[in-house]
C-alpha cells in the first residue's frame, strides 16, 4: 500500500506541475499532506514536516546568504568581465554561447556545490540568452546536467556518501571512473553544440558593430544597432509574446513566465531579443549602474576564492562560510547602512522564493521518508529484480540509480538502498566498488530532482517555470547518464 502511494504521490506532484495545474510550492506541500491522510498516518504529519524542515534548514539557510552573497557580486561588477569575455569568444553566435554555458557549468561544477554553480553560470549567461532572444530552458537543461556529471567529484556529495555507506575509499571509487565521466561530459558538450545549432537556425546571428557577417551567415544575422537589436533573419518570437512569456513575474521556482514555454526551443517558446531598458537582459551588463565598485574589484574577486577554497577544504560548513561572506561583503562593499538595506531588499525576492521552496520541499521528503514510502519503494524495486540478474547488479544499480536519485534525496538512496544493492551483488560475486561506481551514473539527472534545492537557484534566477525545465531537460539528463553508464561498462570499470 505505501509503496503505492509513494509513487503515485511523485507522479501526481510531477504531472500537475509540468502541466501547470500547481505551482511547485504549493504541490510540494499540499500533495504529500494528502498522501499522508490516505496512508492513514495524517495525526503524525506535524512531526513528519518538523524533522524534514529540521533536516533542510541548514540547507536554506546556505541558500539565503549564498543568494545574498552572489547578487551582491554581481551588482557590484565582479562577473561583468567574464560576461563580456564570453561575449568575445562566443562572438555573439548562439551556438557558441549554449556551449560556453555547457563549459563555464562544468568550470564552475569544480568547487562541488550545485547552487554556487547556477547562480554564477546563470548570473554570466542570461543576459546573453537575453540578448540574443535565445531560449532560457536551454540554458538551464545545458547548465544543470553538465553539473550533474561534475556533482561525482569526492568532494561533492554522491561519491562520499557512497564511499561511506559501503566503507570504501572515495578515490578508488572516483579515479577509475573518470574515463567514462568524461564521456559523459562530452556528450554534453556535443548535446549543447546540437541545441546551439538549432537556437542559430532559429534566432540567427547578432553582429556588433564593426563586425562583418560571414556570408553563409549573411541571411540570417542579428544586427545591433547601437545597444539595440534588429532582425533581419532567424525567426525570433514576436516581442509582444516574449514579453508575456519572459518576464511576468518570476516566482518561487520560476513562478513566472519562463520564456522558454516547453519541450523543444522554438520561436513561441523563447523570448526575442531585448531592446534597451525591456526586463532586466541588459542590468548585468550596464556600465553604468550605481552599485559597481571598481576599486574594490580584486578584494571581491579574492574574497570569493577564499570563500569557494574554503568551501572545498571544508574549514567551516557552507551555511556559516557564506553567512560570513555575505556580512563582509555587504559591510566592505556598501560601508553605509541604507546601501546595506537596500542591497538586500534588491535580492529579498530570490532569498524568499528559495527558502521558501525547500522548506516546501521539506513537507515533501519528510512525508515520504516519515511514513516509510521511500524504504518500501526502494524494497519493492529490489525485490522485483529477478534473480537471473544478480550477475549483472552493477548494471542493474546503474540503470536503479536513475530513477532512485531523481525521486530520492542522495541520503535516501545511497545510505539506505545502495547497501542493500551491494549485499545482493556481494552474493553473486559482485564486487562492492562496481556497486558504487554504478551508483553514481545517475547524478545527471538528479541535478534535476524537485527534490534538489538547487535546481530551484537555478529556475528562479533564469525566469523558468519549473515544469519546463522538467519536460526539456529529463529526457536529455537520462541520456547522458546512460551514456556515462555504458561507457563505465565499456572500459571495464562497471
Amino acid at each position: 500500500m505505501l509503496t503505492f502511494l509513494g509513487f503515485a504521490m511523485i507522479a501526481t506532484f510531477l504531472v500537475l506541475i509540468m502541466m501547470k495545474k500547481m505551482s511547485p510550492i504549493a504541490a510540494l506541500v499540499l500533495i504529500p499532506a494528502l498522501f499522508c491522510v490516505f496512508a492513514g498516518k495524517g495525526a503524525h504529519l506535524g512531526d513528519y514536516v518538523i524533522d524534514g524542515v529540521g533536516k533542510l534548514a541548514p540547507t536554506a539557510a546556505m541558500l539565503m546568504f549564498a543568494i545574498v552573497y552572489f547578487g551582491v557580486m554581481i551588482d557590484v561588477g565582479l562577473f561583468d568581465p567574464i560576461v563580456r569575455g564570453i561575449l568575445r569568444f562566443c562572438k555573439a553566435d548562439p551556438m557558441r554561447v549554449v556551449v560556453g554555458t555547457a563549459v563555464l557549468a562544468a568550470i564552475v561544477s569544480l568547487d562541488g556545490d550545485g547552487s554556487t554553480t547556477f547562480m554564477i553560470t546563470v548570473s554570466a549567461m542570461y543576459p546573453l540568452y537575453k540578448r540574443l532572444g535565445l531560449s532560457l530552458v536551454v540554458m538551464t537543461g545545458v547548465a544543470a546536467t553538465a553539473n550533474g556529471v561534475m556533482n561525482t567529484l569526492p568532494w561533492g556529495g554522491p561519491t562520499a556518501r557512497a564511499a561511506t555507506a559501503l566503507k570504501l575509499d572515495a578515490a578508488d571509487i572516483f579515479v577509475p571512473m573518470i574515463p567514462a565521466l568524461a564521456a559523459g561530459l562530452l556528450f554534453v558538450f556535443v548535446l549543447a553544440y546540437v541545441l546551439g545549432v538549432k537556437e542559430r537556425r532559429r534566432v540567427g546571428l547578432l553582429v556588433l558593430p564593426g563586425e562583418t557577417v560571414e556570408p553563409e551567415h549573411e541571411s540570417a544575422a542579428l544586427v545591433a544597432a547601437g545597444s539595440g537589436l534588429r532582425t533581419t533573419g532567424g525567426t525570433p518570437a514576436p516581442a509582444a509574446e516574449a514579453a508575456s512569456g519572459s518576464d511576468s513575474g518570476a516566482g518561487a521556482g520560476g513562478g513566472g513566465g519562463g520564456g522558454a514555454g516547453g519541450e523543444s526551443a522554438d520561436a513561441s517558446a523563447s523570448p526575442a531579443p531585448a531592446e534597451p531598458g525591456e526586463g532586466d537582459g541588459f542590468q548585468g551588463l550596464d556600465p553604468q549602474r550605481p552599485t559597481l565598485r571598481p576599486r574594490l574589484y580584486w578584494f571581491n574577486a579574492g574574497l570569493t576564492v577564499a570563500l569557494l577554497t574554503a568551501m572545498i577544504m571544508e574549514l567551516l560548513p557552507i551555511p556559516v562560510l557564506f553567512l560570513l561572506g555575505a556580512a563582509l561583503a555587504l559591510t566592505v562593499n556598501f560601508p553605509h547602512m541604507p546601501d546595506q538595506k537596500a542591497r538586500i531588499a534588491a535580492h529579498a525576492d530570490n532569498v524568499l522564493n528559495v527558502a521558501g521552496m525547500v522548506f516546501a520541499a521539506a513537507v515533501f521528503t519528510g512525508v515520504l521518508t516519515g511514513t516509510g514510502m521511500v524504504k518500501h519503494m526502494a524494497d519493492w524495486l529490489v525485490g522485483a529484480i529477478p534473480e537471473g540478474m544478480g550477475p549483472h547488479m552493477a548494471l542493474v544499480t546503474g540503470l536503479l540509480s536513475l530513477p532512485l536519485t531523481y525521486f530520492m534525496s542522495n541520503d535516501g538512496f545511497y545510505f539506505g538502498v545502495l547497501p542493500v544493492l551491494a549485499e545482493a551483488g556481494a552474493a553473486h560475486g559482485v564486487s562492492p566498488l562496481e556497486i558504487a561506481r554504478a551508483s553514481l551514473v545517475g547524478q545527471a539527472l538528479h541535478m534535476s530532482s524537485p527534490l534538489v534545492p538547487a535546481v530551484y537557484v537555478l529556475v528562479g534566477m533564469a525566469k523558468v517555470e519549473f515544469g519546463d525545465h522538467t519536460r526539456f531537460t529529463v529526457k536529455w539528463a537520462a541520456l547522458t547518464s546512460l551514456v556515462v553508464l555504458a561507457a563505465g561498462m565499456l572500459f571495464g570499470i562497471i
